[in-house]
């Protein structure tokens, strides 16, 4: 998959514990292990917009996009 959550980076860099925003941003444990580890296939709006809020970051700093021209062909069928 092309867009790669970075979410350890950005938990480390604020110094928060994976468990503690799971808390406060109301996902369980175990969601937020799967979004840590980039088990999911998509993320909504607002659990990231909570995200960026309490780790005062941008979508950006919690994801990367490699470009990969597979992708076109995989949107056509």
């Amino acid at each position: 998959m092309p867009v790669r959550v970075t979410l350890d980076i950005m938990l480390a860099r604020r110094k928060v514990r994976a468990k503690d925003l799971a808390a406060r941003i109301g996902l369980s444990e175990t969601q937020m292990s799967l979004l840590r580890t980039g088990k999911v296939k998509g993320m909504r709006f607002d659990t990231l917009s909570k995200i960026c809020l309490i780790l005062e970051c941008q979508p950006a700093d919690i994801m990367e996009y490699d470009a990969n021209e597979n992708d076109l062909s995989q949107a056509e069928e």
